[in-house]
């Protein structure tokens, strides 16, 4: 916005949904137009009541982290009222921050009410990002997918900090395109009638619905929805066909993604606003969104093979104690198992489940033996090995990914094969693999007996688009897998070790006692139920 208005932007952590809900963690930043102004403002409240395991989880927040480091809610708001002043409030979901935590906080306090809300900043991410190349458009899937640094993801303060480059380098270019360069016309655009782009329900549902201007049996379903007897549906109805006779296809459709070059040919990185969903662009859009994707997949990649190095020194250290531990589990079981049977259907009955008892502990076996063969020689790549390793994956996965040939399922097979063989290189670490490739790839797919493809990737329109809307799946599938691969316990095993070597050592002395611990409480276990079988068929067969 041009003008130089100022407005708080608030975030809230919770004790869950569950009413009556209370805020943990309350987070503020002053803006002014698009530019944070000042220090920002946070403080845990601490009301002495119980967080739900759900919300702890999320933002790690415990009743004794509140008691230890919050504060009285009334000293918070009194704060919080100083420092907002007599400003408008935004948050990214301003009904949930605003109507169902402050508000009803501030009325069972006996509170008065801390100035106004202004407009929800998740209306206008969900209206200038329509339609939607993320996904969705929660906050840290759009921080990963632009790219945004990150910070605290799930504290009140980190998730503003995000919101504040969020607002910065992706919605504002965005708003300043449509012309929304005042603080009233961006309250208007997000309290206007809207409904999202692509179609959210019925036979239509994911397309767009500007499609129907040439698509006759799309324009017939819109006006079917505009003549329900459903209210809501057949706002949403009318509300298309007005768009469809009032704007032009450049004017309603907006695709925004990241225009990402291969660094090997110099690097660009920027938003880019495509306007009209014509061949040129979609190729376009694919070649970002395939980018993209290939990025995350290497992220991945490389996360994972981190967490592979800690679970093999921890395998590799326990191996013993944890085989012994499960071998017992198994062992009493079917011990147990043994007696039931006795007791139900007689002694022969029972003496059969040796041989499941046999199957059962030899499966186990070959578990461990898989497990070890999969993380032998996993080690970390030392910094100029990564780099190799991340450009020639990259080159090579943009060349053979397999939503390449979509439609062509006996050239997808050959691709899938190599881009999996091109995965479990990228895996091991293993560069001179991936080095022979990239030098002949024709040759090594002859080599493995695969049919030739052809690497003429023409497609089009129609298969571009769906290209182009299966990628943005992926990209959202991949975000969501890195996520949780980042919450993994091993992986923070391995950024305590990068600082501190004994790190792991601790661990596995830990993990150890405790293993020892449940072994002899299991061969304890094991004896007491084999002296009862001992008691009624005289012994057990193993």
């Amino acid at each position: 916005m041009n003008d130089t208005r100022s407005w708080i932007l608030i975030d809230t952590e919770t004790t869950g949904f569950a009413k009556p809900i209370f805020a943990v963690d309350l987070a503020a930043q002053k803006m002014r137009g698009w530019e944070p102004d000042g220090e920002p403002f946070q403080h845990l409240l601490n009301h002495g009541c119980a967080i739900s395991p759900e919300a702890s989880r999320v933002h790690g927040y415990t009743r004794e982290i509140l008691e230890r480091d919050g504060s009285p809610p009334e000293e918070v708001y009194r704060d919080f009222a100083a420092y907002v002043g007599s400003l408008p409030v935004v948050a990214y979901n301003l009904e949930y921050d605003w109507d169902k935590v402050l508000m009803p906080e501030w009325q069972r306090l006996g509170i008065s009410r801390i100035e106004v809300p202004g407009f929800c900043a998740l209306k206008l991410a969900q209206r200038l990002l329509d339609p939607v190349p993320a996904g969705n458009c929660k906050l840290q899937t759009l921080r990963q997918y632009y790219r945004l640094p990150e910070t605290g993801a799930h504290t009140a303060l980190g998730d503003v900090q995000t919101l504040v480059e969020l607002m910065q380098k992706v919605l504002r270019p965005l708003a300043e395109k449509r012309g929304l360069d005042s603080w009233e016309k961006i309250v208007n655009f997000t309290t206007d009638d809207w409904f999202p782009s692509r179609l959210p329900f019925g036979k239509f549902k994911g397309r767009l619905y500007q499609e129907a201007r040439e698509d006759g049996e799309l324009r017939s379903w819109l006006e079917w929805l505009s003549e329900s007897s459903n209210e809501r549906s057949s706002a949403m109805g009318r509300w298309y066909l007005g768009q469809l006779e009032n704007g032009s296809m450049a004017e309603d459709v907006a695709f925004l993604d990241l225009e990402i070059q291969d660094h090997e040919y110099g690097s660009a990185e920027g938003l880019v606003v495509f306007q009209q969903p014509e061949m040129r662009l979609y190729q376009r859009l694919v070649e970002a969104a395939r980018n993209r994707l290939a990025d995350l997949e290497l992220e991945y990649g490389i996360e994972k093979s981190k967490v592979d190095v800690i679970r093999s020194k921890l395998f590799g250290a326990l191996r013993p104690f944890y085989q012994e531990r499960d071998r017992l589990r198994v062992l009493v079981n079917f011990r147990k198992a043994f007696i039931e049977r006795l007791l139900a259907e007689g002694e022969e009955a029972a003496e059969a489940t040796a041989g499941d008892y046999q199957r059962e502990a030899a499966e186990k076996e070959r578990e461990y033996d898989s497990t070890a063969a999969a993380l032998e020689g996993k080690r970390e790549l030392g910094e100029d090995e990564t780099a190799r390793l991340k450009q020639l994956w990259k080159k090579l996965v943009r060349m053979f990914h397999p939503d390449l040939h979509e439609q062509d399922p006996e050239k997808r097979k050959t691709y899938e094969r190599l881009t999996q063989a091109i995965n479990e290189a990228r895996d091991r670490g293993d560069i001179a693999l991936l080095e022979l490739i990239a030098k002949d790839p024709q040759a090594f797919i002859l080599k493995q007996g695969w049919a030739s493809v052809s690497l003429d990737a023409a497609q089009g329109l129609k298969e571009l688009r769906s290209l182009y809307e299966h990628l943005q799946a992926r990209i959202l599938e991949m975000i969501e897998t890195l996520d949780e691969l980042r919450a993994s316990p091993e992986l923070e095993i391995f950024r305590s070790s990068e600082e501190d070597e004994s790190v792991i050592t601790e661990i596995v002395t830990t993990q150890r006692k405790e293993l020892e611990e449940e072994i002899e409480g299991l061969k304890e276990e094991a004896e007491r139920v084999a002296e009862e079988a001992r008691e009624l068929a005289g012994g057990v067969p193993f």
